[in-house]
């Protein structure tokens, strides 16, 4: 479905990026409005990953390769989550299998200063806790805006 359906982006913050080997990345997905990168993944299994560098000499990495959901409750999120900060409303690990690096400038990208990270998504699943956040995710991450399944619906915690 995802072939004529919607195209999918979203932005991350945060520290939950690791390079995890010399050809595997994952980070941290915490719980969203959405569940599109989880359907999509669970769809066809393509992800890119493009870091863009706002300070510094101009630089633009695209990370193309097929991506794993590691959901929160399975024995591979317990075995990957060692790996990362532990965040409220942490639902799943993706993995990556990189295939391919590409590199181009980014000549017209814009200079910014870095002020601060947001908290607002880690105070509203503190807020909600382990059980508010999983009622959450039964109500809203279970399908994506196309339909595609995402969350399993187990969702244990």
């Amino acid at each position: 479905m995802s072939g004529d359906g919607l195209i999918h982006c979203s932005p991350k913050g945060l520290d939950t990026f690791h390079v995890l080997d010399e050809r595997t990345i994952a980070y941290l997905d915490l719980t969203g409005s959405g569940v599109e990168t989880i359907a999509h993944l669970k769809e066809n299994g393509r992800i890119t990953f493009m870091m863009c560098a706002f300070e510094g000499p101009p630089k633009i990495f695209r990370f193309y390769g097929k991506g794993s959901v590691l959901e929160k409750g399975s024995v591979e999120y317990a075995q990957r989550s060692h790996a990362f900060e532990e965040f409220a409303g942490a639902r799943s690990i993706i993995k990556v299998d990189v295939e391919r690096i590409i590199d181009s400038c980014g000549y017209s990208v814009p200079l910014y200063v870095f002020k601060e990270d947001r908290d607002v998504l880690l105070k509203w699943a503190e807020s909600k806790g382990e059980d508010g956040v999983r009622e959450y995710q039964a109500a809203w991450n279970v399908k994506s805006l196309d339909g595609l399944d995402g969350l399993s619906g187990e969702l244990e915690g």
